[in-house]
Parts: C-alpha cells; sequence; structure tokens
C-alpha cells in the first residue's frame, strides 16, 4: 500500500486543498519547514487562496512561509512569534494579513488533541493576561488603525487556579517534512527539525508529507519509527532542500568571551540560580548566557522548547563540528546536543513544561510588578512579535526567574507597582535578577505579598534602587548580601 506520489503538485491536487481552508504547517523557525510542498503551494497559479495558515513560527522574508504570503494566498495566520519577517510585518500593519497570536505550547497542544478527537483543553497558558481577556489586534486597517481584536477565551477555575479553554485545532490539510519515510508512511524525524511536524500529522483531516529520503517498507525498524503512517495521506520525495539555517552560531575550541559590566553582572547572577540535577530552560538573551557561568560541580540539562533536552555548547568547527539544520535552539541559533540528549515533538516538549517536570525558568522582560506579573511579549503601537513559548513557561509550576535591567533605556523604572504592558503572566514571577540588585517576589502572598530586596550590587545603595523602582520593597534582616560583580 504505497502512499507515495509523483510530486507537490499531485499530492496538493489529490489532497483537495481548496480557498478558505486551513492548513497547518510544521516546522519551527526554518528548522524541519516543509520546503517542498510549500514552494509548489506559492507558485500555483490560480490555486487556493484565502487560506488560514497554523505554524509555531511564521518564518522569513522569500523563504518558506514567506513565499506563501508573498503569493497572496494566505488570509489569517495563527503563530505564536512572527518577528522574523519583514513583509509579513507591512502586510499585517496594511491590513493585508490578519494574525492570531498564540502561544507555541497552546497551538502544539490544540493539534495534538484534534489528533485525539478531543474537542477543546485547558490551559494556564495566558489565564489573567490579554490573551485570555480579548484585546490584542488581529487586523489593521490600510491606514494602520486597529480594526478588529480578539475576543475573550472562555475560562474555567479548577483547584483556585484558572485555566483558558482552547478549541482543537483540526486543520483541512497538514504539510509536514521528515527526515526519512517508508512507502507506507511511516516517518522518522531527526533532531529539533521534529518541532510541531507530528502534531500537525495527527491533527489533519488530510497530510501531505515530504521525506528527504525515501525507502521501500520494511528497511524501517518497527522501533525507529516515530510516527506511524496511518496519520499520513499522501507522501513525496523532498525535492528542496536547502536546509536554511536562520542564525549559525559557532564556538571556537570552546571559548566564551567573558561578559562584563551591568549585563554580565546579571548573566553571572542568574547562574547561580542553577542547583545540581536541575532541568532548565533558558529565554533568548542574557538568560542563554547563563549557561556559560554554570558554578563548578553543578550539572544541569538545558530544554529548548523547540523539541530538545540536553543542549549542548554551539558548534565548534575546530573539532570538526558545524552548523546543522536540525539542532537549533529556541533561539534558532545551531547548537549540539549532549551525550544522552533526547528529542521530542512540540506537544511532548510542551508536556513536560506544563506538567511541572522543568525546575527552573529563567526568561526576559519588559516589565514586572510587586504581585509577579510579567509583561515581556507586546509594546501596543509596536509590532507585535508573539509570545513564543513565554506564556507556558511561566504559567508552569517551575521556578520563574526574570533577568533583567533595572531601568529602561530612557532611565524609567521596569520594576512597578503595576504593569503598564499587557502581561505574559499573572503572579508567576518567583525572583527578579538586575543589574543594580535581587529581589524577592511573594507571588503567592504567603508573607504578606510584595518585593524583599536580597542582594545589592557593589557601589548600589538602597536609596539608588529606591529611586530606580516604581514601587515599594522590604529588605532583607540584617546585612543586604553583594551580587558579584
Amino acid at each position: 500500500m504505497s502512499k507515495v506520489c509523483e510530486d507537490a503538485k499531485t499530492a496538493l491536487k489529490q489532497s483537495g486543498l481548496k480557498s478558505g481552508d486551513t492548513v497547518a504547517v510544521g516546522g519551527f523557525g526554518l528548522g524541519g519547514i516543509p520546503e517542498t510542498l510549500l514552494n509548489s503551494l506559492s507558485s500555483w497559479e490560480n490555486g487556493p487562496k484565502e487560506l488560514t495558515v497554523a505554524s509555531l513560527t511564521a518564518g522569513v522574508d522569500g523563504f518558506g512561509l514567506g513565499r506563501l504570503f508573498e503569493a497572496g494566498k494566505v488570509k489569517r495566520v495563527i503563530s505564536s512569534y512572527v518577528g522574523e519577517n519583514k513583509n509579513f510585518e507591512r502586510m499585517f500593519f496594511t491590513g493585508e494579513l490578519e494574525v492570531e497570536l498564540v502561544p507555541q505550547g497552546t497551538i502544539a497542544a490544540r493539534l495534538r488533541a484534534a489528533g485525539n478527537g478531543m474537542p477543546a483543553i485547558f490551559t494556564p497558558a495566558g489565564a489573567g493576561t490579554m490573551y485570555a481577556n480579548g484585546g490584542i489586534p488581529l487586523k489593521y486597517g490600510p491606514d494602520g488603525s486597529v480594526a478588529l481584536v480578539t475576543e475573550p477565551r472562555p475560562t474555567q477555575t479548577f483547584d483556585g487556579k484558572e485555566y483558558v479553554m482552547e478549541y482543537a485545532l483540526r486543520p483541512d490539510v497538514s504539510f509536514v517534512k521528515a527526515h526519512k519515510a517508508d512507502t507506507r508512511g511511516n516517518l522518522v524525524f531527526r533532531g529539533t527539525s521534529a518541532n510541531a511536524n507530528p502534531d500537525c500529522a495527527v491533527a489533519g483531516k488530510v497530510v501531505l508529507a515530504e521525506a528527504e529520503t525515501i525507502v521501500e517498507a520494511g528497511e524501517l525498524d518497527p522501533d525507529e519509527i516515530h510516527l506511524s503512517g496511518v496519520y499520513v495521506d499522501h507522501l513525496i520525495q523532498a525535492e528542496d532542500n536547502e536546509k536554511r539555517i536562520e542564525r549559525l552560531r559557532e564556538s571556537i575550541a570552546g571559548q566564551v568571551g567573558d561578559i562584563t559590566g551591568a549585563r554580565g553582572r546579571i548573566v553571572k547572577r542568574a547562574a547561580k540560580e542553577f542547583k545540581d540535577g536541575m532541568y532548565v530552560n533558558l529565554g533568548i538573551g542574557i538568560p542563554t548566557m547563563a549557561s556559560n557561568y554554570i558554578p563548578p560541580g553543578v550539572h544541569i540539562e538545558l530544554q529548548a522548547e523547540n523539541g530538545l533536552m540536553g543542549l549542548g555548547p554551539y558548534p565548534d568547527p575546530s573539532i570538526g563540528q558545524h552548523g546543522d539544520a536540525d539542532f537549533i535552539n529556541a533561539g534558532k541559533e545551531t547548537i549540539t546536543p549532549i551525550k544522552g540528549a533526547s528529542s521530542f515533538c512540540s506537544s511532548e516538549s510542551f508536556s513536560m513544561i506544563r506538567g511541572g517536570h522543568i525546575d527552573l525558568t529563567i526568561l526576559g522582560g519588559l516589565e514586572c510588578s510587586a504581585s509577579g506579573d510579567l509583561a515581556s511579549f507586546f509594546i501596543p503601537g509596536k509590532l507585535l512579535k508573539g509570545m513564543g513559548g513565554a506564556m507556558d513557561l511561566v504559567s508552569s509550576p517551575s521556578t520563574v526567574v526574570v533577568a533583567m535591567d533595572h531601568t529602561a533605556k530612557d532611565g524609567s523604572p521596569k520594576i512597578l507597582e503595576t504593569c503598564n504592558l499587557p502581561l505574559t503572566g499573572k503572579g508567576v514571577v518567583d525572583r527578579i535578577i538586575t543589574d543594580m540588585c535581587v529581589f524577592d517576589c511573594d507571588k503567592n502572598n504567603m508573607k504578606g505579598g510584595g518585593l524583599t530586596l536580597i542582594e545589592i550590587a557593589p557601589g548600589v545603595s538602597v536609596d539608588d534602587i529606591r529611586a530606580a523602582t516604581a514601587c515599594s520593597f522590604k529588605i532583607v534582616d540584617g546585612e543586604i548580601p553583594l551580587m558579584e560583580d
């Protein structure tokens, strides 16, 4: 029972894809995207249009999903992050494209729910924020004004905690990319290129898969197969395999340049949060840098929400390592897996997070409040890049540490009584590390609520901190410990 089609054009026609349909597309950044299917659909003259496309991220200009947008075939995008595509930004702000931002883990879970025959799920991601309450711009008018905003989502309280109800995401057609397949449609993925591909496959009413290598049925060991062919309707040989690397990062003989100044102080202090045996998720930027300063004798495992447990350093050409498009971190940078690393799909990755299996999350922020609220994904009037996986991470049971500058570039406080910007999470922050100090946050109101100053930077006084902080705070008993410079 071969599922192999002659080419992408044939598979697309056999799928029954029509204008107005919803298409789920596997991939994260440029990793694991079905290039052949996307290119064929983009170049299909008089083909389907007014499509809704669901994908974890929106890609880049002129490649993959970017070509689909430029061809004018997409009406709405459901995605968690859209920040790397300039043409996409233009189309959004001129009203040519609708954008529905959804937390990354929620997209994966909604797809998986559809595949499981479940009509809806409940998740803590986004509860108490604008995402749940409604009002995020969906569409702009030609003059740049907001023409359409999101509606409130249903919520429910379980055991005293609020959850958002999300409907299953059941695409009419799914496009997925595999490393290897057999003629019966059984699929094997490689590294972080799995990402949402398996989730898109189980959800789709009709599933088109492309594979870099196709072998005869029986050549794959049953235990080698990641996704059963029962989910795949049509299979093609992947003809377009550029596998472009979005951010090639390499190290030189394992050397890491020392980070100094205010930023270095934050990074080195954040690294002290690591405890032996922890499973840790680090956000992009300052948090990721902290992994270069893991204390001696401490061993942790780093998780990337795009599907890897056991992130290692950037590839080192001096020892024969090179950037590999199938191994990237959540910032789309090339990485290497450590010995004993494991890869998995997006829904499983966020199950680890949501289920409390990740001990520590360190991420950046735009603002924090005295009650533990975090704003990190949206500045009204500017590009709405998206929340990525941050809403899922901060709503999880893990300890949440925010590492950020104490003040904005204009000197205004970023630690406030109440956040001014839309929230990523409400009452989620356990600790704030800045270039000036460290605050503990009593987010559960166990000791009367609010912030407590527990460490202070050299050369900084309590009065300096009060002047740079727009909320009151307590001070730890005794002499305030110094942060290392």
